[in-house]
């Protein structure tokens, strides 16, 4: 069954339902803490992203049900001629809508939305312990065409 979706920026009243879905998996149990009431950090780091023009926390909703998640961060670089660049991250579907295509529909839109940015290039990373999102993003297009490094701190 075909699901219709429609996208749009977060709120500060979908920040609880973000975060339980940030936290419905083996990984994001691990980190997140989805607990009431929330961690002020959860708020102030909504504020943040909410304010900044160059960040958009996208929902997509089943209805009024928010049932997917997406951060996408516009970067301009000087490389490449000073273009701009898109990064998705944050990226959780609802568990009672996966494999409905809801995660695909929210790359399409994060790519158009991408493109309607001017960005030349769309970036992201998952896991190496989400070999099932890494053949996800790659059915959609995307190539590992980098090694990516992190440093916690």
């Amino acid at each position: 069954m075909e699901r219709p979706l429609h996208f749009r920026e977060a709120t500060q009243q979908d920040v609880d339902r973000i975060v339980e879905m940030l936290a419905d998996d083996v990984l994001g149990k691990q980190r997140e803490r989805y607990e009431q009431p929330l961690p002020q950090s959860y708020l102030e780091a909504f504020k943040a992203i909410d304010t900044d023009p160059n960040n958009e926390l996208v929902v997509a909703c089943d209805g009024e049900k928010v049932v997917g998640v997406q951060q996408i961060t516009f970067t301009p670089y000087l490389t490449h001629q000073g273009g701009w660049r898109a990064t998705i991250e944050g990226v959780r579907t609802s568990a009672s809508v996966r494999g409905e295509g809801v995660g695909t529909k929210m790359i399409q839109w994060a790519i158009a939305r991408s493109e309607e940015r001017g960005c030349h290039l769309i970036q992201l990373t998952t896991d190496k312990q989400r070999p099932d999102a890494l053949r996800f993003y790659e059915r959609l297009g995307f190539k590992a065409t980098h090694e990516g490094l992190k440093l916690k701190l």
